[in-house]
């Protein structure tokens, strides 16, 4: 019997992630790790989900605690909560969604563990 292998696509946002990725490892003098990123994504991350899209755990198993998370929580459609997942793959965390009742794959987003998660730096006007 022939194995289910299930459609994975990386959307505009994913894509995006990945060149502000690169831009980080480039400045930290590591681009060959970008490379190394490539290659996993291709030869294992994308090979595990299409064969196993439900391999990650459930993104909200650890409910968000901030209000603006809450928010945007109760913005989602009732099920697609239920679909998100997050994959910890060496330096990196992916997010995605896996719905029942679609065939393929989306990844997201994905973040080096060292990227911080807000600018900081555009938060304050300059001289504040």
């Amino acid at each position: 019997m022939a194995e289910t292998l299930h459609r994975v696509e990386l959307t505009d946002s994913f894509l995006e992630r990945l060149e502000v990725i690169e831009a980080f490892l480039i400045e930290a003098d590591a681009g060959a790790a970008f490379d190394d990123l490539l290659d996993q994504l291709h030869s294992t991350v994308i090979t595990n989900l299409a064969r196993f899209r439900r391999i990650a755990r459930r993104d909200l198993d650890h409910p968000p605690q901030s209000a603006e998370a809450l928010s945007l929580l109760a913005a989602m459609p009732t099920d697609a909560a239920d679909s998100l997942r997050e994959n910890l793959h060496g330096d990196y965390l992916m997010l995605y969604t896996a719905a029942d009742d679609v065939a393929t794959v989306y990844l997201l987003t994905i973040r080096h563990h060292r990227q911080l998660s807000f600018d900081f730096a555009g938060l304050w006007p300059a001289g504040s």
